[in-house]
C-alpha cells in the first residue's frame, strides 16, 4: 500500500480470545478482537490507527510488538517474520520496537525511581557498562523528553500525568527503537498537555528518525500527527488513506460518521452530523459479509453475505465497501 519499501508490513492479522466455557455449554465463544488486519508502515511514517472503543486498535498494536500472541497471520519487521522469533531474536525485537502506553499512572512502577524506570531497559539490554554511564544517559533522556536531571531519584507519584507520560516517552527511547506503537499516549491527559506531548513526539521522530504507530480515538490528534491515517470497525481495517485524503474526502461510511463527530472550531462552518443506528455488533458473533452492514445507510445485500476486501479507490486510498470501492 505504499510504493517506498515497508518498515512494517501487518499481513491478515488474527487475534481471538476464548472465554470461559460454561457447565452448559457445548462450544466455547471466542472474541474476535482482531479480524484480519492488513497494512504497511514505511520508515520514518506515522500510521494513525483510528476507531471506536473495543474495535481492536490497542489489541492490534501489542501482537505487532507480541505483547499478545496473535492468533493467525503474518507481521514482518525489516524483513524478519515476528512471529517466528523466539529468546535472544525476540529480545532483539524488543530493542527495536518499544512501545508507550496509554495510562501513565498504571504504566510506571511505582516502587522504582525514575533512575530505575528508565535505566531498567539499559541494563537488560546491556547499553551501560557502569553506574556512571548508566545515570548519565537517564539523566540524557530526562533532557531529550523536556524533564530535569534532578528529577532521576524521584518517584512516580512525584510527578504530574504529563510528567510521567514524558518518563514512559524517556523509557521507549532508551533502547534507541526504530519504531514506537504509540497507545493513546495523549487520551488520560488535560487538552492542553496533550498538545505538549504531541509536539515532543513528532520533534523526537524528526530527530531520531522514528516510526509511529499512532492508536487514538481522537480524530483531530490522529489528523495532527500522522502521515496516513486507517479506520478500524469491529476489528476489521474499512479505510486507508494519506491524512488529508481521508479528512478531505472519506471514503468509507463509517469514516464519514466518525468524522462528522469532530467539533470545528469555525463557527461559520457547518457539518451535517450522521447519527449512526443501532449498537456496535457483539464481538463473540459479528455479522456475516461487511461487519458495518447492520448500521450503514448504503448497505446493499451483498454487504450482507460477502466479505469487502481493500480496494485502491484513488492513489493511495484504500477502501473496503461493496458500494464505494
Amino acid at each position: 500500500m505504499s510504493h517506498t519499501a515497508p518498515l512494517l508490513s501487518v499481513t491478515t492479522l488474527r487475534k481471538e480470545f476464548p472465554l470461559k466455557a460454561s457447565v452448559f455449554a457445548k462450544d466455547v465463544p471466542t472474541v474476535h478482537a482482531v479480524d484480519g488486519v492488513s497494512f504497511d508502515i514505511a520508515p520514518g511514517e506515522t500510521l494513525g490507527l483510528v476507531g471506536e472503543s473495543g474495535c481492536g486498535k490497542s489489541t492490534t498494536g501489542r501482537c505487532i510488538l507480541r505483547l499478545i500472541e496473535p492468533t493467525s497471520g503474518q507481521i514482518v519487521f525489516q524483513g524478519r517474520d515476528v512471529t517466528d522469533l523466539q529468546g535472544e531474536d525476540l529480545r532483539g525485537l524488543r530493542r527495536d520496537m518499544q512501545i508507550i502506553f496509554q495510562d501513565p499512572f498504571a504504566s510506571l512502577n511505582p516502587r522504582h525511581t525514575v533512575r530505575g524506570i528508565i535505566g531498567e531497559a539499559l541494563v537488560i539490554h546491556r547499553l551501560a557498562a557502569n553506574r556512571k554511564e548508566l545515570d548519565d544517559r537517564v539523566v540524557e533522556l530526562l533532557e531529550t523528553v523536556g524533564l530535569q536531571s534532578g528529577h532521576l531519584h524521584r518517584f512516580p507519584h512525584e510527578f504530574s500525568g504529563g510528567q510521567r507520560q514524558r518518563i514512559g516517552i524517556a523509557r521507549a527511547l532508551a533502547v534507541q527503537p526504530k519504531m514506537i506503537v504509540c497507545d493513546e499516549p495523549v487520551s488520560a491527559l488535560d487538552v492542553s498537555i496533550q498538545a505538549q506531548v504531541i509536539n515532543l513526539l513528532e520533534d523526537l521522530q524528526e530527530k531520531f528518525g522514528l516510526t509511529y504507530l499512532f492508536i487514538a480515538h481522537d480524530l483531530s490528534v490522529v489528523e495532527h500527527i500522522s502521515d496516513r491515517v486507517a479506520v478500524m470497525y469491529l476489528g476489521r481495517v474499512v479505510e486507508i488513506a494519506p491524512s488529508d485524503s481521508l479528512y478531505d474526502n472519506p471514503r468509507h461510511p463509517y469514516t464519514e460518521a466518525l468524522l462528522s463527530a469532530v467539533p470545528i472550531p469555525d463557527p461559520q462552518v457547518k457539518r451535517k452530523r450522521i447519527v449512526l443506528q443501532g449498537e456496535v455488533p457483539n464481538p463473540i458473533n459479528p455479522p456475516a459479509g461487511c461487519h458495518f452492514h447492520p448500521r450503514c445507510p448504503l448497505a446493499e445485500a451483498r454487504c450482507r453475505s460477502e466479505v469487502p476486501q481493500l480496494r485502491e479507490s484513488t492513489p493511495g486510498h484504500w477502501t473496503a465497501c461493496h458500494v464505494r470501492s
